[in-house]
C-alpha cells in the first residue's frame, strides 16, 4: 500500500497461505481470530496505523495508556482483535504481515517467544530492500512491486520463508509457475532449468575461538560448517544424492540440521550431538544426502564437530608501565593446517585510551600498521607462516590525549585486552570434511559437471591479554 497525502493507492502484491490459516484455527483454538478479507484488512490497518481518521480521537487506538513501543499491533476486525500484525510505515509504503502463532492467544504470549515474528520481520525487511532502492523512480517502482507475487512465490512457497533476501531470487520470471504443471514437481522448487547440467557445493567452516594463556582458564574453541549448493538441473523433481567424507581418525560431524529438501537421512546421523561425550558407536559417515533440489542455492545441511586442536595457537601479554605499555604477541600454526592463506591478519585495539602518539615495534614476519584512527594496529602476517610456523610481535606504545571519537569499551578496561585473528583458508576444512565429486550421483540425462569446494574461515576468534582477569571463564563440565 503507498500513501500519499490523503491518496491511498493499493498495489496487488498480497498473499495469503490458506494452510497457515488454518494452522493459526487449530493452533489458537478459541481465541482464533481469522484474517478479514483483503479489502476489510487494509481499511482496519490504516485506521490502526493512523494513516487515516488521525483528526478522530478513538479511545481504543489513541488513548496515551497505549504506546506503541514496536511494529507489532493489534488491529480492530469485525470479528475481533487481530493480532499479532507486524507493520510498519517506510518510505510512503507500509510493509504488512500475519505471523502464526502456534498456541493460544489468551493471555497474549512473550514477543520473544512467537518465532513467526522474526521469519515475517525478515521477510519484510527483504521486500524493503528489493523496492527502496527504486522508490524515487514510479514507473521502476511499479514494475518491481507487478513481479513481486512471482518472487514471493520462490521465497516463501507455503507461509515459511526459505530466502527472505528477495534481491537474490530469480529475475527471470516466464519460468515461475503459480501451480506446478507436474504434480511431483514439490513446492519449493519454483522454476526449472533448461540447459547443461551442473551441481556447485561449497563447505564453509567458520572457527570460533577464545584463548587465555592461563592455568586456571580453559580455552575452548568449536567449528561449525555449511554445506551450500546450486544445482541446474533439468526436470520438475529431480533426484541428487550427496556424501560427505572425513579422513580416517577425523572427529565426527554431530550437530546436523538439513535442509527440508532431503527425503531421507540415516537416523544415527542426526543423534550425534555435541552435548554428550564421544563413544565408539558415533556415526563417522560417509553422510549421505538424497534430496530435491530448490531452483535457487541453498544450505543442503548445518554441523559441529569437535576438532581437538585450533588451527592457531596464540599468546598476548600486555603490561603497563608508566605512561607506555610494552605488548608481545605470539603465534603459531599447528603443524597440521594448510600453510596458505587468502589473507591472515591479527588486529590488536586499545580501547579507552587516546590516539596511538609513539610505537616502536619489531615483527619477526609480516608487515605492521597503524589505522587511521590510531587506536587500531593491525599486523599483516600475509598468505604464508614461515617455515618455523611461528611469528611473534613486540613493542611499546604510548598515547596521546583520549577523545570522544576514539573507541571505548566497557568489558576491555585497564589491562583487560586481546588480540582478534582474521584468515581464510581456501580449499581446506578443519575438520578434513570434503565433497567426493565421483560420488555426487544425479540421476537425469547427460554427464553433469561437478564442481566442489571448500574453506576454513576464522569468526570470533580472541587471544585475551594473559597478564590480566579473562573477561569470560569457562570451566570444564563436572559430572
Amino acid at each position: 500500500t503507498k500513501a500519499c497525502g490523503t491518496e491511498l493507492l493499493r498495489f496487488p502484491p498480497r498473499r495469503r497461505y490458506p494452510t497457515v490459516e488454518l494452522r493459526a484455527e487449530t493452533f489458537n483454538g478459541s481465541t482464533h481470530v481469522p484474517v478479514p478479507s483483503d479489502s476489510a484488512f487494509l481499511k482496519a490497518l490504516l485506521f490502526e496505523l493512523r494513516l487515516v481518521g488521525e483528526h478522530v480521537f478513538v479511545e481504543q487506538r489513541d488513548t496515551c495508556t497505549r504506546i506503541d513501543h514496536s511494529s507489532v499491533h493489534s488491529v480492530s476486525t469485525a470479528a475481533g482483535e487481530l493480532w499479532p500484525v507486524l507493520a510498519f510505515h517506510k518510505s510512503g509504503l507500509i510493509y504488512a504481515c500475519v505471523p502464526l502463532v502456534e498456541g493460544t492467544l489468551e493471555p497474549r504470549p512473550p514477543l520473544l517467544t512467537v518465532l513467526g515474528l522474526s521469519q515475517g520481520l525478515a521477510l519484510l525487511l527483504g521486500i524493503m530492500d528489493y523496492i527502496s532502492p527504486s522508490r524515487k523512480n514510479e514507473a521502476e517502482m511499479n514494475a518491481k512491486i507487478g513481479q513481486l507475487r512471482n518472487l514471493l512465490i520462490q521465497a516463501c512457497p507455503l507461509g515459511t520463508p526459505l530466502n527472505t533476501n528477495i534481491r537474490s531470487l530469480n529475475s527471470s520470471f516466464e519460468d515461475i509457475q503459480e501451480m506446478p504443471a507436474d504434480k511431483d514437481q514439490p513446492a519449493w522448487r519454483s522454476s526449472t532449468y533448461k540447459g547443461k547440467p551442473q551441481v556447485n557445493v561449497c563447505i564453509t567452516e567458520k572457527v570460533k575461538c577464545m584463548q587465555y594463556d592461563q592455568r586456571d582458564v580453559v580455552d575452548t574453541w568449536q567449528v561449525y560448517g555449511a554445506v551450500n549448493c546450486k544445482c541446474d538441473i533439468e526436470g520438475s523433481a529431480p533426484s541428487v544424492t550427496l556424501s560427505l567424507n572425513l579422513p580416517t581418525n577425523a572427529p565426527p560431524l554431530q550437530d546436523i540440521v538439513v535442509h527440508h529438501c532431503v527425503t531421507s537421512v540415516d537416523p544415527a546421523m542426526l543423534t550425534s550431538t555435541s552435548t554428550e561425550p564421544l563413544h565408539d558407536s558415533v556415526y563417522n559417515g560417509p553422510y549421505k544426502f538424497p534430496f530435491i533440489p530448490p531452483s535457487d542455492s541453498f544450505d543442503l545441511c548445518y554441523y559441529t564437530s569437535q576438532v581437538p586442536v585450533p588451527p592457531i595457537l596464540g599468546c598476548y601479554q600486555l603490561v603497563e608501565e608508566g605512561s607506555q605499555i610494552k605488548i608481545t604477541v605470539n603465534l603459531k600454526l599447528h603443524e597440521s593446517i594448510k600453510n596458505s592463506f587468502e589473507y591472515c591478519e591479527a588486529r590488536i585495539p586499545f580501547f579507552n585510551r587516546g590516539p596511538i602518539a609513539q610505537l616502536e615495534s619489531k615483527v619477526s614476519y609480516g608487515q605492521l600498521d597503524l589505522s587511521r584512527e590510531k587506536s587500531l594496529l593491525v599486523w599483516v602476517i600475509g598468505q604464508k607462516f614461515p617455515k618455523s610456523l611461528e611469528v611473534s610481535l613486540t613493542g611499546t606504545v604510548s598515547f596521546g590525549t583520549a577523545g570522544k571519537e576514539h573507541s571505548t569499551d566497557y568489558v576491555c578496561t585497564g589491562n583487560t585486552a586481546y588480540v582478534k585473528l582474521y584468515f581464510r583458508i581456501p580449499d581446506f576444512t578443519l575438520t578434513g570434511c570434503y565433497v567426493d565429486q565421483h560420488s555426487v550421483q544425479i540421476f537425469v540425462p547427460g554427464k553433469p559437471k561437478i564442481t566442489a569446494s571448500r574453506e576454513l574461515i576464522s569468526s570470533d576468534y580472541f587471544i585475551w591479554n594473559s597478564k590480566a582477569p579473562a573477561p569470560m571463564v569457562y570451566k570444564p563440565l563436572l559430572d
